[in-house]
């Protein structure tokens, strides 16, 4: 160990701090753990727009990679795919293909660079203004609830008809999920959407729903199949689809900065002045840049990898690092991403019941913890503004483009915000 690290301060209550490095059994162990944390929502992300699986795996390691060299190895953080724009990808998949996602994406992460530059010239006092809790907890609420068509779509319906089979797959995946939420103690516990999907998968097996047709044909190694702008398909412009998931990453940072606040908490540290907000929302950005050259969905730090380091007390960034190493290697077997691939959507719908539920109720969560007033109209009125609108998806259509409801809400809610007198009149 360099002298430099050497004299870092130490947090006591740490097993291996952020630039202690482990034995390489331990090293490759524990990596293994945070990929498998993160490894169920990073894949489920894809599958529910319609990209490739394999892909997301690759840009969520490389970006992490990125992550930490941009942060100067600092932050013990993981970047995997970020839940907050499946309804608008779902939407651009639909009527233009991923070519529009991925310049979505770019923007995303160009909007975070962009950021990132301002918070380093005059810091980020207006980043709490712009968006406070009565802001940031409803338009996560409309994030998880706007998904809950989806997850019973998915959870009842084949070929566009009601399916009892599929039904009771969902629900006996989502049980079981919730059971491993609630029972399941030390590695097994840090897992359980994936267990659930796993436990989903056998279950469809059983009920004779899964097609093993591409699993057998697909080869051990292979090359993912990257989407690269220029190469695989012709650069065409998509404003609506720049305009529709750019305002989006402002959601995303209040989350990126709200981990970096556990972590800074959990590590004894603080990561906003060193190595400074600005660069772990640049690391951030460039994570999302680096999926939309590849084909991968936006990028987000991880709320799950967080809670790995919490229970086991090991917070080496080594950790994560090897973590991403790992999430690489896995994207270039063949058959796991066919296999992932080949699970049935009401598996996916049982999970999504549980996974979009936490979505919204973290937005809640939100508002609870910060004691926003509900007898204050200010507020209510900006609450019940971005629920229905973002919940009901009233996208904006003008000159032929399209904002949906949630992009329209995240606009809203900031304006509302900064316009809205504290107090009204009649009270």
């Amino acid at each position: 160990m360099a002298k430099d690290q050497q004299e870092r301060y130490r947090n006591p209550d740490a097993v291996l701090d952020i630039w202690e490095r482990p034995s390489f059994g331990q090293w490759v162990g524990l990596s293994i753990q945070h990929l498998f944390s993160m490894f169920g929502s990073t894949v489920l992300v894809p599958i529910l727009v319609g990209l490739n699986p394999g892909i997301a795996l690759f840009s969520s390691g490389v970006g992490t990679l990125m992550y930490i060299l941009i942060t100067k190895g600092k932050i013990p953080a993981y970047m995997g795919s970020s839940f907050s724009f499946i309804v608008v990808m779902q939407s651009l998949m639909k009527a233009a293909g991923y070519p529009s996602i991925a310049q979505g994406t770019l923007a995303v992460g160009i909007v975070y660079l962009i950021v990132s530059v301002i918070v380093g010239l005059i810091g980020s006092d207006w980043i709490d203004k712009a968006l406070p809790p009565i802001v940031v907890g409803p338009i996560i609420m409309v994030i998880g609830l706007s998904l809950a068509s989806t997850a019973a779509s998915d959870a009842t319906l084949v070929n566009g008809k009601y399916s009892i089979t599929s039904f009771c797959i969902a629900i006996a995946t989502l049980l079981i999920t919730v059971f491993f939420n609630m029972f399941l103690k030390g590695f097994l516990g840090l897992i359980p959407i994936l267990l659930g999907i796993v436990c989903g998968y056998i279950i469809a097996v059983f009920a004779g729903v899964v097609d093993f047709t591409s699993v057998l044909h697909a080869a051990w190694f292979q090359v993912p199949a990257f989407q690269i702008p220029g190469v695989t398909y012709k650069l065409t412009w998509h404003i609506d689809a720049i305009l529709s998931m750019a305002p989006i990453a402002f959601v995303t940072m209040t989350e990126h900065m709200g981990h970096i606040m556990v972590l800074n908490k959990l590590t004894h540290r603080n990561f906003f002045k060193d190595p400074g907000l600005n660069h772990t929302l640049a690391g951030d950005g460039t994570a999302s840049i680096i999926a939309s050259l590849v084909g991968g969905p936006p990028i987000t730090s991880y709320g799950e990898n967080i809670g790995v380091l919490a229970i086991t007390r090991v917070h080496s960034v080594y950790m994560l690092g090897g973590a991403a190493f790992f999430a690489v290697v896995f994207s270039f077997v063949g058959k796991l991403s066919a296999l992932i691939e080949s699970i049935p959507s009401p598996v996916i719908g049982g999970v999504s019941f549980l996974l979009f539920g936490v979505i919204a109720s973290s937005g809640m969560r939100v508002l609870v913890d910060n004691h926003v007033d509900f007898n204050e109209k200010r507020n209510l009125m900006i609450a019940a503004t971005i629920l229905v609108i973002g919940i009901g998806n009233a996208s904006l259509q003008f000159a032929g483009l399209t904002f949906s409801g949630l992009s329209v809400v995240t606009v809203l809610g900031i304006a509302m915000n900064l316009i809205l007198p504290r107090h009204a009149l009649n009270e």
